[in-house]
């Protein structure tokens, strides 16, 4: 139980207490009361809407409620003080006791610090990437799967049983691009001299491919009409791709526990059990859309096709699940998709690039009628990331095959600090990766800021050691108000955990790292100004003590919220 979730109790019971002495009904809805830390913390160290809320459906006025909620918790050993502000916001103060109870918590669970059940019990399905399966990652690729990768821990970190899943996208026109692309490399590799033509994918990355049917196929293949070896190639090239992702995705510490193949669903009969499914709960009519806009009679021709009742669930108008031909749209295949998806998962998540909001509408339309309405769904944008090299644009293109890789960018970097700046900022909120400012050593790089905070804090015990200080049991009484502060700022990380996730947001973990370490670097730096202030004084063995203690819990919540975003904390700094 985290210290909020501690004080949420303790503040229920007060509101029990008030209603076994009739001054609350009993019947009142709590969900909307919360105890969080005040705007201003000068007006203490947690605040609740308690009398806000329950005031109205009470019958009662706001403040008489608040001072009556405010002389229970003012029985409360770990409080020091409350007061009633405005209207009816209640604030307390915690005794310094309390806060080195928590410090001492936060050193004694250890990894488990910030880590609770509240999601047990729940899987949450989380698909990202599931970029086609037609060359190497690259950046476009990288920020999706460093936000899913890190939702996906996030969601772990509170109890859920998470699932990560791509989605190879194997039965689009542009597998058959990339199969008469390995056709070509294919040939190449028997001898002959090749010239790929405008819309085929020139990149080297498929010599290898062309290399390894040469070897097998010889030139059984060479002159063959395309139905022949279109199909072969197909498989044969997608999962050369599919390892080549795999190991891309591996280099940026990412595994999914499950590739889910288009090509296969479709096989399976899957989006005819969707139709089905929906004709049979008159979600899907035959019917004629609407002319596109800008279109004259003269160009339009009416078609009769199947269509999913999108409007009914939010969607601006109803959506064709086959083309005229009877082939399934991309959301027809989707919706299938989705509906085998939801059958496993009582949550799902879809990390998107931001080119897709179009189609967001539609396919949440989906999911709430697959699921009839059961089945949490969140759609998250990523924004593209911008490429810079000290402030100038780096220009890529995957079809002509000049691009940056996901690897290459690891290789010149590193996985954290790839991680970690994709994680700065919101994700869709547009982002610039500068390859030379993301390794600068600077306040103004939160990886470096963050990984430097943890390396000081190694380094001490390292120092403690040489100057021949041994810890026990700490007096943690000797810690001043200034380190106090700190520490309550360490609390907040289990509260941070459970909203990052509850939003669906890592970058929430990325931001609260920041500020702990600027307030540590903070408290670090007055011992420049003032000898005292330092945390080894050699003089002093307990104070040096408590103060080891503070920063052994400051390290470990920065290991473990290093650990949720798949950054490793270093020791020290080259």
């Amino acid at each position: 139980m985290t210290l909020y979730t501690c004080f949420a109790a303790h503040l229920d019971a007060a509101l029990d207490a008030l209603v076994v002495s009739g001054d609350l009904p009993a019947e009142l809805e709590r969900r909307a009361v919360t105890v969080e830390p005040p705007r201003d913390a000068s007006h203490g160290d947690l605040a609740t809407n308690a009398a806000m809320v329950l005031a109205k459906p009470a019958g009662t006025n706001p403040r008489a409620l608040a001072e009556k909620i405010a002389a229970e918790l003012e029985k409360l050993d770990e409080v020091s003080a409350v007061s009633v502000a405005g209207p009816g916001f209640i604030n307390m103060s915690l005794t310094d006791a309390t806060w080195r109870d928590e410090l001492q918590a936060i050193n004694a669970d250890g990894d488990a610090y910030g880590r609770s059940t509240t999601g047990a019990g729940i899987t949450v399905n989380v698909e990202y990437v599931s970029a086609n399966p037609t060359g190497p990652m690259h950046m476009g690729h990288c920020r999706g799967a460093v936000v899913g990768d890190a939702l996906a821990s996030l969601l772990e970190a509170i109890g859920h049983k998470v699932v990560r899943e791509y989605y190879v996208n194997d039965a689009g026109g542009q597998v058959d691009v990339l199969a008469r692309s390995a056709h070509l490399r294919y040939r190449e590799a028997l001898g002959e001299s090749i010239e790929i033509p405008e819309g085929l994918y020139p990149g080297e990355y498929l010599k290898p491919v062309g290399e390894k049917l040469a070897a097998e196929y010889g030139d059984k293949f060479v002159s063959a009409p395309e139905d022949e070896w279109l199909a072969l190639f197909r498989k044969e090239a997608v999962a050369s791709m599919l390892v080549m992702i795999k190991d891309d995705l591996a280099q940026l510490g990412i595994h999914h526990d499950l590739f889910s193949s288009e090509a296969e669903l479709q096989a399976a009969g899957k989006p005819e059990a969707a139709e089905a499914w929906l004709r049979e709960h008159d979600l899907v009519y035959d019917g004629v859309l609407e002319a596109p806009k800008g279109e004259t009679p003269e160009d339009w021709e009416p078609v009769e096709l199947p269509l999913f009742r999108s409007t009914k669930f939010g969607d601006d108008q109803d959506r064709p699940i086959r083309k005229s031909n009877g082939q399934w749209t991309y959301f027809g295949a989707d919706l299938a998709y989705h509906f085998q998806k939801a059958q496993a998962a009582d949550q799902l998540i879809d990390i998107w690039g931001a080119d897709h909001a179009g189609t967001v509408k539609r396919i949440v339309a989906a999911v709430a009628a697959l699921t009839e309405g059961k089945t949490r769904f969140d759609v998250k944008l990523v924004q593209m990331v911008r490429l810079l090299r000290a402030g100038e644009p780096v220009k890529m293109s995957k079809r002509s095959g000049n691009f940056i890789t996901l690897a290459d960018m690891v290789g010149e970097v590193g996985k954290d600090v790839v991680r970690f700046t994709m994680l700065t900022r919101k994700a869709d909120a547009q982002m610039d990766f500068d390859f030379a400012k993301v390794v600068e050593a600077s306040k103004d790089n939160p990886v470096f800021y963050v990984q430097y905070a943890h390396a000081r804090i190694a380094s001490l015990h390292r120092r403690a050691a040489e100057a021949g200080i041994a810890c026990s049991t700490p007096d943690l009484s000797l810690l001043d108000t200034r380190e106090l502060a700190l520490v309550k700022l360490a609390a907040q990380f289990p509260r941070t955990v459970e909203g990052a996730a509850a939003a669906r947001e890592p970058h929430r973990i990325a931001f609260y790292l920041y500020d702990l370490a600027a307030e540590f670097h903070s408290l670090w730096n007055m011992g420049n100004d003032d000898p005292s202030r330092r945390f080894l004084l050699p003089d002093n063995q307990q104070v040096t003590c408590a103060r080891l203690s503070l920063a052994d819990a400051i390290g470990q919540v920065i290991r473990n919220g290093l650990s949720i975003m798949g950054v490793e904390a270093v020791q020290e700094l080259n």
